[in-house]
């Protein structure tokens, strides 16, 4: 029996959540799909999406927040300067920082997109200190090479990164010829 990988999404901070609920909602149905995000989204999401399980930000309890679980992979997508900061310092005081935590301490893989720019020295020290972890730092960049045209496209752009990140097949931007 192939074992079905699990990932969580998991967003913070406001500016971009649309980034992570596409990619949440761009996610093979081959994947087991955690979610953590506000109260309000969750109620909406849990009755709009299939294979999909939201977890309240609050229970730090849940069973992503256990190594035990088996989290293959974890994306903060984005990725508020503060949850980054918490990360950095080993702070774990909501689902979001504590999963990241479990990923690290279990040396699982964890993507980081942080939203602001510019980024502050602090800002890019904390980077610095969670890449030298193992954690990769993803911001959502563009490239021009794939020639979009669209919000839509720029989006999918992105996606598709950080979906090379997870080792997860596709075709949502033009590749570099």
């Amino acid at each position: 029996m192939v074992k079905k990988r699990k990932i969580v999404v998991a967003t913070s901070g406001a500016s971009g959540v649309n980034l992570g609920l596409k990619m949440l909602e761009l996610l093979p149905d081959t994947i087991e799909k955690h979610f953590i995000m506000s109260k309000n989204s969750q109620i909406v999401l849990s009755k709009e999406m299939k294979n999909l399980t939201s977890h309240k930000n609050e229970d730090i309890s849940a069973s992503v927040a256990s190594g035990s679980f088996g989290i293959d992979a974890m994306i903060i997508a984005p990725c508020s300067m503060n949850t980054l900061a918490k990360i950095a310092c080993g702070i774990s005081d909501n689902l979001v920082t504590r999963t990241a935590a479990v990923m690290i301490k279990e040396q699982k893989k964890l993507i980081l997109a942080p939203r602001e720019m510019p980024f502050s020295a602090i800002a890019l020290e904390n980077m610095l200190k969670l890449s030298r972890l193992g954690i990769i730092i993803a911001p959502p960049v563009m490239a021009y090479y794939s020639e979009q045209q669209t919000l839509d496209e720029m989006e999918n752009f992105i996606i598709g990164k950080w979906f090379d990140l997870l080792d997860i097949e596709n075709n949502l931007y033009k590749r570099w010829e």
